[in-house]
């Protein structure tokens, strides 16, 4: 996302330039340079804040079992909760993971934007997961305004119910398949957070 937003921010001096240069027959080199300086420094004023953000998670989480990966202009952590089959309760061994990352969202990064996804374990049909990956996330999202004390704009909640290409173990539930029942937090300094699938048919049971 960061090299995406610097793409067409050059795009866009460029267009000016053209624009300016058609009235004037030249644009002052010392006005071009100064507007694409601005536009790197811009870049890497967020790159640097997605590097902190990163770095202190990756500290204070260093006791828990949560991957987390850069993306570009957001930051994923892969499993923040885990859930029983067909049960959308947090544990309490995960609410102390969703403490410290209200704290750190709190205290830092107050205007990222965090989508929490939820997932299921591939038993039952695609319309049960997907509202019951939607009840996780959203489970999720309450605890983090409610209790973390995070804005309700600024959390969000989406759900991939079974998404094959999302399972952490392909086709696994029940037991194994506990990892694969998470939800997963993405912290978006573009304000640009990912879409939820729709469903496509409805059930009774699910993982």
């Amino acid at each position: 996302m960061v090299r995406v937003s610097s793409r067409i921010g050059y795009g866009f001096v460029c267009v000016c330039v053209m624009a300016l240069g058609g009235c004037s027959d030249f644009v002052k080199k010392a006005d071009f340079d100064s507007a694409i300086t601005e536009l790197r420094n811009n870049d890497q004023r967020q790159q640097q804040e997605i590097d902190a953000i990163k770095q202190e998670m990756q500290q204070r989480f260093a006791k828990y079992d949560a991957a987390i990966a850069e993306m570009q202009g957001r930051i994923r952590v892969d499993t923040i909760a885990l859930f029983d089959t067909d049960k959308a309760d947090l544990r309490d061994q995960d609410k102390a993971l969703l403490d410290e990352y209200a704290k750190v969202m709190k205290e830092h990064h107050s205007n990222a934007l965090i989508t929490v996804e939820g997932f299921t374990d591939p038993s039952g049909s695609a319309g049960h997961n997907y509202r019951l990956g939607m009840r996780r996330a959203q489970a999720v999202r309450n605890y983090l305004v409610q209790t973390g004390g995070l804005a309700d704009s600024q959390v969000r909640a989406v759900s991939y119910g079974q998404a094959k290409n999302r399972q952490v173990i392909a086709g696994a539930y029940g037991e194994k398949g506990l990892p694969n029942r998470r939800a997963a937090l993405v912290v978006d300094f573009n304000g640009n957070a990912e879409s939820a699938p729709a469903a496509s048919d409805t059930g009774n049971t699910s993982g």
